[in-house]
């Protein structure tokens, strides 16, 4: 799969000497006309691609797939495609790591419009998580705005930002 970027968190100088330790996740592209399929979150106040981590020995597909009906209630998940990686390297907040080395694997694909039930892990319904169809020029400029103002956001908006305004120009191209 194509890398699309390598961003380093500004708190990360160096990996020299540091413990690492790689997360693989996906996310997920779905797109119906200028609108796309996000998550909303209150606590970041921020929109994201449906998404998350593999679980030990996941397949890539499997795991996006899984991801994306627990937090979206996505049915009849069809014509999945690479889209490219996000590589991140970002600080970790717990003694046993310096660094996550994070990698996502995009996909885009086609689902129905109308979500069914999502699944939503208990830390996700307390930061507010919704998924949505949402413009992708007002999602993108919602996370600009949040990026400029707010002392919430969250470390994955950069990812997000830069993935979604990928993804715009992709749209214009066609």
């Amino acid at each position: 799969m194509q890398l699309l970027k390598t961003h380093y968190h500004p708190n990360i100088k160096t990996l020299e000497h540091k413990s690492v330790f790689t997360r693989l996740a996906t996310r997920s592209i779905t797109l119906q006309g200028d609108h796309i399929l996000l998550l909303y979150t209150q606590r970041y106040e921020d929109f994201s691609l449906p998404g998350g981590g593999l679980d030990s020995g996941e397949d890539k597909i499997e795991g996006m797939k899984r991801e994306l009906i627990e937090e979206t209630g996505a049915k009849n998940i069809k014509n999945i495609k690479p889209f490219g990686a996000y590589e991140e390297f970002r600080p970790w907040y717990k003694p046993d790591y310096d660094i996550q080395h994070m990698i996502s694997y995009c996909y885009t694909c086609e689902v129905d419009k109308e979500l069914g039930k999502s699944n939503l892990e208990a830390y996700e319904i307390n930061n507010g998580m919704k998924a949505m169809w949402v413009n992708i020029y007002e999602a993108i400029a919602h996370n600009k705005q949040t990026m400029a103002t707010s002392a919430k956001k969250g470390m994955s908006i950069e990812r997000e930002t830069y993935l979604l305004g990928l993804i715009a120009n992709r749209m214009t191209e066609r």
